[in-house]
């Protein structure tokens, strides 16, 4: 890791060169493959005004929801747009790495190859929730009831087929041996309004998802599903300590654009970036919201690389598991 940033520091020292000069043109698209509500749709708005004012005075950056097919209808778009760094995408797990793993003949694009990774943006654990009224006092006590439970006698939420709480709510019936009613929603704020009102009786959710709603009681939180509690929700426990050992499910944030960006415009818009997660308001505000700041370098490198990793990691996992999407 020491390596990786002694490498990066030149990159991000170097001078823009002249095709960055005057950019931004025009306001700066930032697209987001769900509804409105969402926690990649949320993310993108906390960032986007510090995100334009470190590109530079006057700058824009608009916030553009484009939702389908769990961001891979936005990502497909986003491949055939202009390469200027006008236009670009703040991607999840979903549209990268589990739809291009386990959909059945895989997407149309490359998920690292085709496109141009710029920088990450954050981490953010899953969370297990259920509707208010569901008959389970916490994560042990509902993990045993979905496993006693009869096929399909429970139905999940989620944003959509392919989405990470898709996959996270399979992963759960894969390791208990259960089978259950998927219903699917088109955004994370839908999904969470679902299982409040008892169309889905559980779920698994995006905590920077979730967490208004768990703070105003309207649905239960019962556990987080990264290895360690989250700073802002310290009393929920993981699934991993409270019902399913080794259980470990996270997603994250990443800003890509198109194919072949000019190196300059690229260079301006990871500083950019990196800048705004420097911010203490942005960092409190993000973790607020269930996201984690990325820490540590964070350039283009590092994020194709990352993403490369992901890629395999849920190849493997559907490998493991057989969970396959279809069309």
């Amino acid at each position: 890791m020491q390596r990786r940033a002694l490498l990066a520091a030149p990159f991000l020292l170097a001078p823009l060169g002249a095709a960055a000069q005057g950019f931004p043109e025009r306001a700066v698209t930032l697209a987001v493959g769900f509804a409105p509500g969402g926690s990649t749709d949320i993310a993108s708005r906390l960032i986007a005004e510090r995100f334009a004012a470190h590109l530079g005075p006057g700058a824009r950056v608009v916030v553009e929801n484009r939702p389908g097919a769990s961001g891979t209808v936005a990502a497909e778009w986003l491949r055939r747009q202009n390469p200027d760094g006008h236009t670009l995408m703040l991607i999840e797990v979903s549209s990268h790495a589990i739809v291009p793993a386990a959909l059945q003949g895989g997407t149309p694009y490359d998920p690292v190859a085709d496109f141009t990774q710029i920088a990450m943006l954050g981490t953010a654990p899953m969370i297990l929730i259920a509707a208010p009224n569901f008959p389970a006092r916490d994560a042990a006590e509902m993990i045993e009831r979905l496993r006693a439970a009869r096929p399909e006698q429970y139905a999940y939420a989620t944003s959509g087929v392919g989405s990470i709480p898709h996959f996270g709510a399979e992963m759960i019936a894969a390791r208990l041996g259960a089978r259950f009613t998927h219903v699917p929603y088109r955004s994370g704020g839908l999904m969470l309004t679902a299982i409040h009102q008892g169309e889905g009786q559980f779920g698994v959710a995006v905590l920077a998802s979730a967490a208004a709603q768990l703070r105003d009681g309207l649905v239960r939180g019962l556990a987080v599903t990264s290895r360690e509690r989250f700073p802002s929700f310290p009393d929920i426990p993981t699934l991993h300590e409270a019902a399913l050992p080794g259980f470990e499910l996270t997603t994250w944030n990443m800003i890509i654009g198109p194919p072949r960006m000019n190196p300059a415009v690229l260079a301006r818009l990871n500083q950019a970036l990196v800048a705004t997660l420097a911010e203490a308001p942005i960092r409190e505000r993000l973790i607020q919201a269930g996201v984690a700041p990325w820490t540590g370098p964070n350039t283009p490198e590092g994020a194709r690389d990352f993403l490369a990793a992901e890629l395999r990691k849920y190849q493997e996992v559907v490998a493991r598991t057989g969970i396959r999407l279809e069309r």
